[in-house]
């Protein structure tokens, strides 16, 4: 089903670690004349919030919702590295970590009111007031309708997140039949705090990981879907994580997960040999600092193919996938087409 064959206004939002990539779709518009932005991610945002009150020897008090980590995280520390005070809600100190205790032992006091003189920040994956001004400003609707991608880990206190985050993945496969939309549940489970936390702002919203929606996506390429009939490689290398996987038509033949950071062109092409030939494993990622891997049956071809702001540096030779002439909101073209499989509108 086409992207375009949507019959309602939809809002799609795709949350990275650097970017926060917006598409309002409009029912009978080209998708090349819609409304779209590429702002900085949510977590940017309130770690230059956070730089900002250090900057003016402000504590911080955070308040708001479970959101990313990342920048954030990092502002926090190098607050409390200054001698300053971070204050924060149960909610929003579940941003630093699913366990409390490890929340308290950094410096971080937990509490539902601000201390006198704090400069406080709200801590959200979905800016709506500020997304809501910045469409009214140029008088394009705001649509009623949201679909947004996050990257969750899963609700994991006590055990490493990045082994939970696969066990998911792993699971979903399984339960699927390896087929690339049963990634997506909707809505989500219980333990993927991170979603719950924006259906709670953005109740019946459709929310997916940022994985699956930019694989989902790169196939709105005509050639990606031409040549993934016969097998491809696919590779979405965004600013925090590697997601590749070994496709064929809608079958997830094997895939992995790693930190964008920790690969160079060499480890990264030899993850993906190891892929096409069934060898790698989920130690061989985790061991270096990755999430996992997961292999059902091995898959011959030659063909790479390459999306994420990090493509072309990781696979300047691969081809460099842009549905609808935009690489950076393949996410959100994912999300389009998620909507009209699971939602079936």
């Amino acid at each position: 089903m086409d992207a375009m064959t949507i019959d309602i206004p939809l809002l799609a939002i795709d949350v990275g670690r650097g970017t926060q990539d917006v598409l309002v779709y409009a029912p009978g518009r080209p998708i090349e004349n819609s409304t779209r932005c590429i702002l900085p991610s949510p977590t940017v945002v309130v770690a230059e919030q956070i730089r900002r009150a250090r900057g003016a020897g402000l504590p911080v008090f955070l308040e708001g919702y479970l959101m990313g980590g990342g920048a954030n995280v990092a502002a926090i520390r190098e607050h409390l590295d200054a001698g300053l005070q971070v204050t924060a809600t149960e909610e929003a100190t579940a941003t630093i970590h699913d366990d409390p205790a490890r929340v308290r032992a950094m410096g971080v006091r937990i509490a539902d009111r601000a201390p006198p003189g704090a400069a406080q920040i709200h801590t959200t994956d979905y800016m709506e007031r500020e997304l809501r001004t910045a469409l009214d400003l140029f008088a394009v609707e705001y649509p009623a309708a949201l679909a947004a991608a996050v990257q969750d880990h899963g609700f994991s206190p006590h055990r490493s997140n990045r082994i939970r985050r696969f066990e998911m993945i792993e699971e979903r496969l399984d339960a699927g039949d390896w087929n690339l939309y049963s990634l997506i549940a909707d809505p989500p489970p219980l333990e993927m705090t991170r979603m719950q936390a924006m259906r709670r702002q953005a109740p019946g919203a459709l929310v997916i990981d940022t994985g699956p929606a930019a694989l989902i996506g790169a196939l709105c390429d005509p050639r990606v879907k031409a040549w993934a009939e016969k097998g491809i490689v696919l590779v979405n290398a965004g600013n925090g994580h590697t997601l590749c996987c070994t496709i064929q038509g809608e079958e997830i033949c094997g895939i992995f997960e790693h930190h964008t950071g920790a690969l160079d062109r060499e480890r990264l092409q030899r993850h993906i040999g190891r892929l096409r030939d069934g060898s790698l494993t989920g130690k061989n990622i985790f061991d270096e600092g990755g999430h996992g891997a997961a292999v059902r049956r091995p898959l011959s071809g030659e063909g790479v193919v390459a999306t994420g702001p990090n493509r072309r540096r990781l696979l300047p030779d691969a081809y460099q996938a842009a549905a609808f002439g935009d690489m950076m909101l393949t996410g959100c073209f994912g999300l389009l087409q998620a909507w009209n499989r699971v939602r079936g509108i």
